[in-house]
């Protein structure tokens, strides 16, 4: 049985590390996933199903109040509303105003409420933190044609935790030019697990999306499905353009990650998540906060 790990996440609001284990069965901590039953059952489809089964039952209600107060979530920042249930709870939304999106046309913001890892530049053989085919455009937007464009550029991994807000929004203005659903298997992916088992975010289900956007070029925008995550809900019609900050999506249940790729020169990470990321250390950023500027 493999050992369950502490994540290393520094909040940067708080200006402070912190160690973190998600709120779930310690198996999904494991730093070498393949040998845990429990995670193995998990990663069926039947299971995610039979999870949200109760989830969306009125007697996951009472999960509600003790997971506030173990998360210390501040309720204050979102919309006022009598939960039916936890999988209503977990679906929250913030208020009007309180997070938003930089105005300055360089600036790209947070797409997700999620610990973000960043790298300039994708260069072949990637090793740290993650397993260099982890991190392989082509695997995880499912064809070389489709990530051509995006060699040689950044990128972006964002992983949200159960305790975030699970909404995902438009980092700019634009239009999606392709999408596809690829996978289906359901993994943990936090990066323990990802540097023992490489194949995690090629292999779990995901949404991909190539968007053309106003200041930042094209973006590989892959949303990927994690442990009790098996629903990609899309909520803004793709055939229509998209506007800086407007809700793309919504994860339902459990831990779930996003990678975007870059085109070559377009933009750069901001420098802190490039530092911590040299270090292993994942970076928590708000909603909307700066995450890129445009080169």
């Amino acid at each position: 049985m493999a050992k369950p790990l502490p994540l290393r996440v520094f909040d940067r609001q708080a200006g402070q590390l912190f160690r973190e284990f998600m709120d779930d069965r310690p198996t999904t901590y494991e730093s070498k996933p393949r040998r845990s039953l429990h995670q193995w059952l998990e990663s069926q489809p039947l299971y995610d199903w039979l999870i949200a089964a109760y989830q969306y039952s009125p007697r996951s209600k009472r999960q509600i109040e003790p997971f506030i107060a173990k998360n210390g979530i501040d309720m204050s920042e979102f919309k006022p509303v009598a939960y039916r249930s936890f999988a209503e709870f977990f679906d929250r939304e913030f208020k009007p105003g309180v997070r938003t999106f930089p105005t300055a046309p360089e600036e790209m913001g947070a797409f997700a409420e999620a610990r973000y890892f960043a790298w300039e530049r994708l260069a072949k053989g990637q090793r740290f933190p993650v397993k260099g085919h982890s991190l392989s455009a082509e695997h995880i937007l499912g064809s070389a044609e489709r990530a051509q464009v995006f060699a040689g550029g950044p990128v972006l991994l964002a992983r949200l935790a159960p305790v975030d807000y699970h909404h995902v929004h438009y980092p700019d203005d634009g239009a999606t030019l392709e999408h596809a659903r690829l996978g289906g298997r359901l993994w943990t992916v936090n990066w323990h697990a990802l540097r023992s088992k490489p194949d995690i975010l090629f292999r779990n289900e995901r949404q991909v999306n190539v968007l053309d956007t106003r200041n930042f070029g094209r973006l590989g925008f892959v949303e990927v499905g994690a442990l009790s995550v098996g629903r990609i809900v899309q909520v803004h019609p793709l055939d229509r353009p998209f506007e800086r900050g407007a809700e793309k999506s919504a994860f339902r249940f459990g831990g779930s990650a996003i990678v975007v790729f870059g085109e070559a020169g377009a933009w750069r990470p901001a420098e802190d998540l490039l530092e911590r990321t040299e270090q292993g250390v994942e970076t928590l950023v708000r909603l909307g906060e700066v995450l890129a500027l445009r080169a």
